[in-house]
C-alpha cells in the first residue's frame, strides 16, 4: 500500500511566506509540514510515498530527495503550473500508485492520526470507493463539511448540528479517479458529493490534534504548540 501527499497547492493564503517557499516546507516545532507526514508514515510502516508538486516543486524535490533519509522511497507527480486540483492530481498520479487502494494526506494540515490505521481501513472497503477522516469543525469552517451515521458520511446540509469536517486524511481506491482524463484540472468535492450520493463512502471521527496549516497566524501558533511539546 502506497501514500500519497498532496504539495502542489500554491499557498494563497499563507503569502506572503510563500512567495519563495512551498508551502509543505514551511516549518513548524522545528520541521518543514510534509517532514512530519514522512517521518509518522516511515514509523508506521510505510515505505513508498508519491508527492504531486507545481509551484516551486523543485524545492521540495531537492529538500527531499529519493526519500533514503527517512527509509522511505519517494516518487514525484510533476503538475504544469497552476496544479490540476485535488481530484486531477491524484488522477494524475494514479501509474505511481498502482491498483491498490492508497492513502492520501494533504500537504499543509498536522495530525495525530495514526497512518498505520490505513491498512486496516484499505481491507475493510469492500464494494465502498474511499474512507474519509473526519474531524470536529474548526473556528474558521464552523458549517463542517459532511456527517456520520454510523460509518457512512453523508452530507451535512442546512447548518447540521452534528456536521464534522474532512481532515485532509482518505483512503482511496484508484477506481475512484478512473473517469477523470489525465492531465484535467478537477477538485475532490465533487466526486466525494457523488460518492456519498451512491452511498460508497465510509468514514470515522478523529477526536485528536488537527490543524488545517492554512494561514500565517495559524502556522505560528502550531510552532508555538510544537515547540512546547518537544
Amino acid at each position: 500500500m502506497k501514500a500519497m501527499i498532496l504539495a502542489a497547492g500554491r499557498g494563497e493564503r499563507l503569502r506572503p511566506l510563500t512567495d519563495s517557499t512551498p508551502k509543505p516546507l514551511l516549518h513548524a516545532g522545528g520541521k518543514a509540514l510534509i517532514v512530519w507526514h514522512l517521518e509518522r508514515l516511515a514509523a508506521a510502516g510505510w515505505r513508498e510515498v508519491v508527492i504531486n508538486h507545481a509551484y516551486l516543486g523543485e524545492q521540495i524535490e531537492a529538500a527531499l530527495g529519493n526519500g533514503g533519509s527517512f527509509g522511505l522511497r519517494i516518487a514525484y507527480s510533476r503538475e504544469p503550473p497552476g496544479a490540476l486540483e485535488t481530484a486531477g492530481g491524484i488522477a494524475a498520479a494514479l501509474p505511481l500508485l498502482g491498483e491498490h487502494p492508497f492513502l492520501t494526506v494533504n500537504g499543509d494540515i498536522w495530525c495525530d492520526w495514526d497512518f498505520s490505521r490505513a491498512r486496516d481501513v484499505a481491507q475493510l472497503l469492500d464494494e465502498r470507493l474511499a474512507h474519509l477522516v473526519l474531524v470536529s469543525n474548526p473556528p474558521h469552517h464552523p458549517g463542517g463539511d459532511f456527517r456520520l451515521a454510523g460509518k457512512n458520511v453523508q452530507l451535512a446540509v442546512g447548518g447540521s448540528s452534528d456536521a464534522l469536517t474532512y481532515a485532509g486524511i482518505g483512503v482511496f481506491r484508484p477506481e475512484f479517479f478512473a473517469g477523470i482524463a489525465r492531465g484535467t484540472a478537477m477538485k475532490l468535492r465533487p466526486l466525494l458529493d457523488t460518492g456519498i450520493g451512491l452511498g460508497m463512502i465510509s468514514g470515522e471521527r478523529h477526536a485528536g490534534r488537527w490543524v488545517d496549516v492554512g494561514t500565517p497566524e495559524r502556522l505560528a501558533a502550531l510552532d508555538r504548540e510544537l515547540a512546547r511539546a518537544a
